[in-house]
């Protein structure tokens, strides 16, 4: 009897333990996506029965930083225990690509079966031909039945042979159809997730029903960088500097429609403020000595108020909330359009930038008698800076895109524009002709300060053409923040030593040595060329090495570095020289890196 109770038991148990274990799917609802990392937020609704709960949640990342995981329950459940796990059975997710790529794989190899079956019973045939064309023993055939038999052999033969060159041709297109898209079925199948992770809860309930689970956690594989494109003219005065972002993710989930916010953070730097200890000298061994650097950040706080644009957004978000009653119906007007309450009521509250109501006197004045119930003036979102919002409140940076993106979890890079700004600029050229002969054409940007930028790499379209690629480096504490444009081909600068001035002497134990240098500077092009030209003469930091600068050209000299600076003007057609000259005294038993 005790058995059989205990097996009872036992099953009631089983059954329990079933009643209370479920799998549940999360969706994603939004990513903040870190300089190297990102944290996503997952949405679940879960079913639970009042006592003890095993909940799954599933469609995970499928790296997570476990001490960055966090459950947002109602207060009625509570939180026994959690454990993350991966989930390597998940089906893998087939596209409608994927999936019309493999039929079309799949026709073409039947049709590559059909054309070897073909292949196959014509080279048989030929065989066959080729094994009865013997008519040895084959007596009383007439030169008439003779010829007939060759040329039917002939006739056959050259059939067959034009038939199995035709289905080779076909069998060799149909291969090379095959691998065409077997490559292109690899690279869409890499865009899938591989492997997905899972959470499992442990949760004590004390009401039976349905409940809302809010799940987010952080992972290392995401991650943005910045990258610009730079779009100038020479007859503008102001450059077109699209910001964006390179996104790349590799988290084992497709992010679908998703609402992403890029920051400047870094979730996993450290935290704690930095403390001083004493220091004690002591000797060190020259030789391991390492020299070591480490960059900081500097946080800057621009003095823009962006309390006016999170009220807009307020207030667009409680659009829905609006309630419009007959017969005081107000008038609706969407860009500058009178619009009817059916057609206000369907406009998506995430594209609308603004909204004004306009009551009395203020309204009737501007719309007439029409407006007696008052206006709603509605104006939409247009351009891309519309739909993003920079928020520098934190302690970094961040771009909130409205618009939801589709990411694939392949790794890949994909660009995401920003904002588009209009920068104020100067142009000018530069040259070096010591160390390069190409002049280069510099943009100097003003006013940077104000549009959040991070280190990147910059795409230079100048007047309408790829010149390459340049850095921006917004650590400057420069006002003007230049960038190479590209090469000044219309801008010829040669630099040519004097070998008729430069001399040679020796004084006693001395070696006097003289260096004389002519730059020429030309302007090809049809408007004024504005120059900054450097040149430089050697520094000694011995005090047997004598260094004399005799003559500069009106250049501003930097004695502590050696480096001459001119700032040259040159009208269309104009070509100036510049001669430069200096003296290096030292023992003439000794060789000095004079080049």
């Amino acid at each position: 009897m005790s058995k059989s109770i205990t097996l009872l038991s036992l099953c009631l148990l089983a059954l329990t333990s079933q009643l209370h274990a479920a799998d549940f799917p999360a969706m994603l609802k939004s990513v903040i996506i870190y300089r190297s990392g990102a944290e996503l937020r997952h949405t679940a609704m879960v079913r639970l029965e009042p006592g003890n709960n095993e909940v799954t949640i599933e469609h995970l990342a499928s790296s997570v930083d476990i001490n960055s995981i966090r459950v947002g329950l109602p207060g009625t459940v509570t939180v026994l225990s959690m454990q993350f796990s991966n989930n390597y059975l998940a089906p893998a997710e087939v596209s409608p690509r994927v999936r019309f790529l493999q039929d079309s794989l799949q026709q073409l190899q039947k049709e590559k079966e059909k054309t070897d079956m073909a292949l196959t019973n014509a080279r048989d045939l030929l065989e066959v031909l080729k094994a009865n064309r013997d008519i040895k023993g084959q007596a009383g055939l007439s030169v008439t039945e003779l010829e007939k038999l060759m040329d039917y052999y002939k006739n056959k033969s050259a059939e067959l042979q034009a038939e199995i060159y035709q289905l080779s041709l076909r069998n060799k297109k149909t291969d090379e159809q095959i691998g065409k898209l077997q490559n292109q079925l690899r690279e869409e199948q890499a865009k899938g997730r591989t492997n997905e992770g899972r959470l499992q809860l442990q949760l004590s309930s004390a009401l039976a029903g349905k409940f809302d689970v809010s799940i987010s956690y952080v992972t290392r594989s995401a991650s943005w960088t910045p990258y610009y494109d730079i779009k100038a003219q020479d007859n503008k005065s102001s450059v077109e500097l699209v910001y964006q972002a390179k996104i790349r993710q590799f988290t084992g989930l497709d992010w679908k429609q998703v609402k992403m916010t890029l920051s400047a953070a870094q979730p996993e730097q450290w935290s704690a403020a930095p403390t001083m200890s004493s220091w004690f000298l002591a000797y060190i061994n020259p030789l391991g000595a390492i020299p070591v650097r480490i960059r900081g950040t500097a946080l800057r706080k621009d003095t823009e108020d962006y309390a006016s644009a999170r009220e807009m957004r307020s207030e667009t978000a409680n659009l829905s909330e609006v309630v419009v009653t007959a017969p005081n119906t107000p008038l609706y007007i969407l860009e500058g359009k009178v619009v009817n309450a059916a057609d206000f009521a369907a406009i998506d509250p995430n594209m609308i930038k603004e909204i004004k109501v306009l009551k009395d006197e203020q309204a009737t004045e501007i719309y007439g008698s029409r407006a007696a119930n008052g206006v709603i003036e509605v104006e939409l979102k247009e351009g891309l800076q519309d739909h993003v919002s920079v928020d520098d409140d934190k302690l970094d940076v961040s771009f909130d895109l409205d618009i939801p993106y589709d990411v694939p979890s392949n790794g890949k890079e994909q660009l995401a524009t920003i904002q588009v700004y209009q920068v104020p600029v100067s142009f000018r050229d530069y040259a070096v002709p010591k160390n390069d002969a190409e002049t280069y054409r510099l943009a100097g940007l003003t006013g940077w300060e104000k549009f959040h930028l991070l280190p990147g790499e910059a795409g230079i379209l100048y007047n309408g053409v790829y010149s390459g690629k340049s850095s921006i480096d917004p650590a400057s504490t420069l006002d003007t923040l230049n960038l190479t444009m590209g090469h000044d081909k219309r801008v010829v600068i040669t630099r040519t030593k004097r070998t008729d001035f430069s001399s040679v002497k020796f004084l006693g134990s001395n070696k006097l040595q003289k260096f004389v240098y002519e730059i020429s500077v030309r302007n090809t092009r049809t408007d004024s060329a504005h120059i900054d030209l450097k040149d430089q003469y050697p520094i000694s930091t011995n005090k047997d090495i004598e260094v004399e600068l005799l003559q500069a050209a009106g250049a501003e000299v930097n004695p502590t570095t050696g480096i001459l600076s001119w700032r040259l003007s040159l009208a269309p057609g104009e070509s100036r020289k510049i001669e430069f000259s200096y003296t290096i005294k030292y023992p003439k038993d000794k060789t000095l890196n004079l080049n």
